[in-house]
């Protein structure tokens, strides 16, 4: 997208070019090396919380940056093609600050400036073993008590499990209600009967990804985020503005590579002259480019829409499942350009590719997309499940 775009004001188009030169001092160097550690990025989180893009979208009422979600988007792209575990970080810490800062209880709000300053870590409890992209048959289970309500069960597939100071949880109150008896609460991770286990993935090793397990866990009325009924429609709308943010994470992942692709065609040279003067390897950049074009078209449209108030899940859910697959095969092609340097360690495509490859299953698979675009070009009444 040019500088010029008409998406984007002057205002935005600077925001976007100081964001960039920030990512690309402080990140784009050592993404590699940090790509193969599990040692979470306290440091990098620290420096984005210095400027200002983990507070980004909160209302400066609340002690945020009070910008759009227009901005968060480019924040996130930017910030993404120097690292996108970081690009993570920054989505998904703006999610969780807004939903902690706008919580009228002082249990929950005190959360908000710890995360944003980058002193404390959260993660979103949401998947369970035989609850996936079936979010309403969640069987995490809230007992009502005295003062509270006690938490059992196991979450998985949890981004920052291991790593995280609270949890936000959805639990079942009342299994006959299905989705309409899920509530939202905060769960600190401290707390003796709250454990958590590391999975070894191949990708988003510095982020980390895990379970928890509640076991009779404790949490007291101030830290329920929304009441049974309620907490449900708040995290699945904050599904599609994270699905949108992860289309973007996967843009700015993709046209680093492609960038890197072009940038290995123009120098290397094949038979006497560029490797790019072969239409196989510039035919499929341009491909790649246009593909990724039209990622962002849609992402920026769907931003827009929620910055109206207007209906855009519809539109998310074909982000989530097409971004990362055109992302994947674009940092896929990335790798054959380079032959077999792209195969190697010795720079980061393959840091890129694998970090990039859980976007296609985590929020949801392209098989829980298809089916919410189905419902909503065909209706409910014809399109089963």
């Amino acid at each position: 997208m040019s500088e010029n775009a008409f998406i984007l004001d002057e205002d935005h188009a600077e925001f976007r070019r100081s964001t960039r030169r920030f990512a690309r001092a402080e990140f784009l160097d050592s993404y590699h090396e940090r790509a193969n550690r599990t040692e979470f990025p306290y440091a990098e989180t620290k420096k984005l919380a210095e400027a200002g893009l983990t507070n980004l979208t909160l209302a400066e009422e609340h002690g945020g940056q009070g910008a759009d979600l227009l901005a968060l988007g480019l924040a996130v792209e930017e910030i993404s093609y120097a690292d996108p575990n970081c690009g993570y970080i920054l989505f998904s810490t703006n999610s969780l600050v807004g939903l902690l800062a706008e919580h009228p209880g002082e249990a929950v709000a005190r959360w908000s400036p710890l995360v944003a300053a980058g002193d404390a870590l959260g993660c979103w409890a949401v998947t369970e073993p035989g609850a996936g992209s079936d979010a309403g048959g969640i069987r995490t289970k809230a007992e009502r008590v005295a003062g509270g309500w006690l938490l059992t069960g196991e979450k998985t597939s949890v981004t920052q499990a291991p790593h995280a100071d609270i949890a936000i949880v959805l639990a079942q109150t009342d299994p006959a209600r299905k989705a309409k008896g899920i509530g939202c609460f905060l769960v600190e991770c401290d707390d003796p009967t709250v454990s958590s286990q590391n999975f070894a993935d191949p990708g988003f090793k510095p982020l980390g990804r895990g379970s928890v397990t509640l076991d009779g866990t404790f949490v007291p009325d101030e830290r329920v985020i929304s009441a049974p009924g309620q907490g449900f429609g708040k995290i699945m709308a904050e599904f599609d503005l994270s699905r949108t943010l992860i289309a973007l994470t996967c843009a700015g992942a993709a046209q680093r590579a492609l960038d890197m692709a072009a940038g290995y065609a123009r120098e290397r040279t094949t038979f006497g002259k560029p490797l790019a003067a072969n239409q196989g390897v510039s035919f499929p950049i341009a491909e790649h480019t246009t593909y990724l074009a039209a990622v962002r078209a849609l992402a920026y449209q769907t931003l827009g829409l929620r910055m109206a108030g207007q209906p855009h899940t519809t539109q998310a859910a074909m982000l989530k499942w097409w971004a990362p697959r055109v992302a994947f095969a674009a940092i896929q092609e990335a790798v054959l350009i380079h032959g077999q340097v792209g195969w190697s360690e010795e720079m980061p495509l393959q840091a890129l590719l694998r970090d990039i490859s859980g976007y296609q299953i985590g929020d949801g698979t392209a098989q829980i997309q298809k089916l919410i675009i189905a419902r909503d070009v065909l209706g409910r009444d014809v399109v089963a499940g």
